[in-house]
């Protein structure tokens, strides 16, 4: 079985974190600001585990790595949401231009 070249993985990696880091910026929701973070840590674990498979077949550091971040990803949508769900409840927005109404 041939293996895909690294430089097509690290393409598609680089282009899922500028896709990423374009949403981060120029989205005003506070939902899609989320999801754009999430792609920016699925690119990097596209490259944990692309260099791992390239540089050091025999061992597992890249996938261990990457199930830490998986995991620190999975507490920070959990809190991330509940924050969002709170602003939504007190001021009926998600929308980031519209907090120099929200006073705190």
């Amino acid at each position: 079985m041939e293996q895909i070249p690294i430089t097509h993985i690290v393409i598609v990696s680089s282009a899922l974190f500028f896709i990423g880091v374009y949403g981060f910026f120029a989205r005003r929701n506070l939902i899609t600001i989320l999801m754009s973070v999430e792609l920016i840590l699925n690119s990097a674990n596209i490259n944990f585990i692309a260099f791992n498979r390239y540089l050091y077949p025999d061992k597992l550091d890249g996938v261990f790595f990457t199930l830490f971040i998986i995991t620190i990803a999975a507490a920070e949508v959990s809190l991330a949401l509940a924050i969002i769900i709170n602003l939504y409840r007190r001021f009926n927005t998600i929308d980031i231009e519209d907090t120099k109404t929200m006073k705190y």
